[in-house]
């Protein structure tokens, strides 16, 4: 194949929300516990996204099929491959499986990219990126984004990290701020080791941080991502200043919260004590692929329905944010509350997440 072969537009494609088949091109080692891991796509593929969105993994773990949500780190800038950081946690089974195995030349399927937490979405003229740990991924994809294209974006961007060992893409960010007057960095560690200099600031954000490193942030729109006490602490900060919360957007990944966890449980011991549903008032659930059929009661989703058959629709997430559980509805009416994980166009040809999408009436799948 020739340069011209490889160039030609005839033979590229332009990524959209789906299932597509990459290849691991590179790992780099950003911190003592923090990993990039590069893809590319064989025929090649143009990876326009909107910065600061996600891509779901589809893996294969101890013979176990299991799907992961990781935010790209990546500008589109930079069009034939996409990028993923992450960290390596504590018992984290997923995490520690992808440092531990992905190497270049891999091939792994990845769903998306979706997400509502963009920066194309909530255009402004300053904005000010707030992150924890690694919840620095979506915001730093913003930046280099308006960095490469050289946008007229006043950008303020402040980091916390545990130790300045911790700080990932450090030197690039420093980099940046070297070479743009309309990108301010600052970066706080919790605590420094013995031997480390540090200069900066330290402890936790607070309210005299902010008014130092940011004293118009109430002009501002708001990126924040990290890690969940975080970003409330960050919340209760920006409410007790009468900020406008709606110019304020925020990302997290990881296990569900507590509060979602204890309405399920309630949910659960409610239908527990409730009285079955007369079968005149069930509906019908088809999956019209495998020749299926379930009734349900109302309320209850599509991939619940599913789940009663034992058809396994892939699903990651279960609030309606990765996307992985995308299915066609070729039949019927359904609620869906979802959170960002499907988009208008996709919709409009029929398609529904199963894991919040609750039938209003009879409905058939193609599954």
């Amino acid at each position: 194949m020739t340069t011209n072969d490889f160039l030609n537009p005839v033979t590229t494609q332009t990524w959209s929300n789906g299932r597509h088949l990459v290849r691991c091109v590179k790992v780099i080692q950003e911190t003592w516990d923090v990993r990039t891991f590069c893809f590319m796509a064989e025929q090649p593929v143009l990876f326009f996204f909107k910065p600061g969105q996600f891509v779901t993994l589809e893996l294969e773990i101890d013979g176990q099929p299991i799907m992961r949500s990781y935010t790209i780190s990546s500008s589109p800038s930079v069009p034939y491959s996409f990028s993923i950081t992450i960290k390596r946690v504590p018992g984290g089974k997923v995490s520690n499986w992808l440092h531990d195995n992905l190497k270049e030349g891999d091939e792994l399927p990845v769903h998306g990219p979706v997400g509502l937490f963009n920066a194309i979405d909530f255009p402004a003229e300053k904005v000010l990126y707030l992150s924890g740990g690694v919840g620095i991924t979506p915001v730093m994809s913003m930046a280099r984004w308006f960095y490469d294209t050289n946008a007229n974006v006043d950008m303020v961007f402040v980091h916390s990290a545990r130790t300045p060992k911790d700080v990932i893409y450090h030197r690039e960010l420093e980099h940046m701020a070297a070479r743009i007057s309309n990108f301010s960095l600052h970066v706080i560690c919790e605590k420094h080791g013995l031997g480390e200099a540090w200069a900066g600031y330290r402890g936790y954000l607070n309210q005299k941080m902010l008014e130092l490193i940011a004293p118009d942030f109430q002009e501002r729109e708001i990126f924040c991502c990290g890690p969940t006490p975080y970003m409330h602490a960050v919340k209760r900060l920006l409410e007790a200043n009468g900020f406008d919360m709606s110019r304020y957007h925020e990302e997290s990944f990881g296990a569900t919260p507590a509060d979602v966890r204890e309405e399920v449980k309630e949910l659960a011991a409610e239908a527990a004590e409730a009285e079955p549903v007369p079968l005149s008032e069930q509906l019908m659930v088809e999956f019209s692929s495998t020749g299926k059929s379930v009734r349900i009661e109302p309320g209850e989703t599509v991939h619940a329905a599913a789940a009663k058959l034992g058809l396994h629709i892939p699903k990651a997430c279960g609030m309606g944010i990765c996307g992985t559980c995308k299915v066609m509805k070729t039949a019927g009416d359904v609620t869906m509350e979802h959170n960002g994980g499907i988009t208008d166009e996709d919709v409009a040809e029929g398609y529904i997440l199963s894991c919040c999408s609750v039938p209003q009436g009879d409905v058939v799948i193609d599954f």
